[in-house]
């Protein structure tokens, strides 16, 4: 299973970052995250861009993946799973 570090979504097509730490350029469907651009260019660590994309109101960024379900509950229930993973960066 491949979970985003920020959010926690669960079904990323790839690992966010190989076993050598190298991003695999996917946009996380659920929070947008982009492993290797929104963290190396764009400055954020994980615990800021989580931050505010709580903020913001946990919008799902793809809206046709969003699943119908989608809640604050769920979402809530979701950052559970970023705990279960720790990714090694370069």
């Amino acid at each position: 299973m491949n979970i985003c570090p920020i959010c926690g979504y669960t079904r990323l097509q790839m690992s966010p970052y190989d076993e050598h730490g190298y991003p695999s350029y996917e946009i996380c469907d659920c929070c947008g995250f982009e492993y290797g651009f929104d963290d190396d260019s764009e400055g954020y660590s994980f615990e800021n861009y989580r931050e505010k994309w709580i903020n913001e109101g946990f919008k799902f960024s793809n809206d046709k993946m969003q699943p119908e379900t989608w809640n604050r509950q769920t979402m809530i229930k979701q950052l559970e799973n970023v705990n279960k993973v720790k990714y090694n960066l370069r």
